[in-house]
């Protein structure tokens, strides 16, 4: 775990920090901290008016803080000097239970109390617009059935290799990238984790492939359903149990119909 975040700050050539949480809505939020700054912050945390995005509050409440976990940090690829912190919402020294990454944790820590560690993996689907977001930026992308489109995927390879090269550097592994069922929408994968790890990793790539296709000219949304007519965006996600050093799978027992566990059978 980094916990001297300005030594490693100082290490790495970082100037700022991106303090972040997601709300209820998966919309990011976030406050820009001077490297300077950061350690007062990793102990505090980033002070945020909760209500003022998407979280169940109102302006009677208190001011909501933003704890940033240091072993989440990342360097942003397209920019050096700057790193993105995940945050735990707090507020009057208690967790904000609503906040999405709270309840994440909330829910590792009951599965370690009977001895389960969770990992995850994501299939996030997005769409490649122009920047006013009212069309597929790619005009020749419009093929009766886009899925695995060779030349279309080809054509914003610019900005798919880019967001596949970081992740790579990231040391993500990434596997694979495909142009999927409706015109201007890709799939990017890249190798299961922890649960909190990936759902980390899955809010930076949103960040991420928005920055990289902005600085193409282009704009990525998630949305859903953002066109009537073309298949929407979904994020296919991969659960598996296991024991807690990671050894044993929890779902798989081999003397059971399919090879499923009563206690897989029970999840499904």
């Amino acid at each position: 775990m980094t916990k001297d975040l300005a030594a490693w700050a100082a290490e790495k050539g970082v100037k700022y920090f991106m303090v972040s949480y997601t709300d209820l809505f998966g919309g990011q939020r976030a406050k820009l901290v001077p490297a300077q700054a950061i350690n007062d912050m990793a102990v505090d945390g980033a002070g945020f008016a909760g209500f003022a995005t998407w979280l169940d509050l109102t302006p009677a409440h208190p001011d909501m803080m933003a704890v940033p976990d240091p072993s989440s940090v990342i360097q942003l690829p397209w920019k050096k000097e700057v790193a993105w912190l995940a945050s735990n919402c707090v507020m009057e020294g208690a967790p904000v239970a609503q906040a999405p990454r709270n309840v994440l944790r909330k829910l590792i820590d009951e599965a370690a109390t009977e001895g389960l560690r969770v990992k995850t993996g994501v299939e996030p689907e997005f769409f490649l617009l122009t920047p006013a977001g009212d069309k597929v930026a790619d005009p020749y992308d419009n093929a009766e059935k886009p899925c695995y489109d060779q030349q279309a995927v080809m054509r914003q390879y610019d900005v798919i290799s880019e967001v596949c090269d970081y992740m790579l550097e990231l040391g993500w592994e990434a596997y694979q990238n495909d142009h999927e069922d409706a015109t201007g929408q890709f799939e990017m994968n890249w190798k299961y984790d922890d649960a909190l790890q990936t759902a980390d990793k899955h809010s930076f790539f949103k960040f991420m492939m928005r920055s990289v296709a902005e600085k193409h000219g282009l704009r990525a949304t998630f949305m859903p359903k953002p066109f009537k007519g073309l298949t929407g965006s979904g994020c296919h996600a991969h659960i598996s149990v296991w024991s807690l050093d990671g050894t044993e799978n929890a779902f798989a027992d081999s003397s059971k119909e399919l090879g499923l566990s009563d206690r897989g059978r029970t999840f499904l």
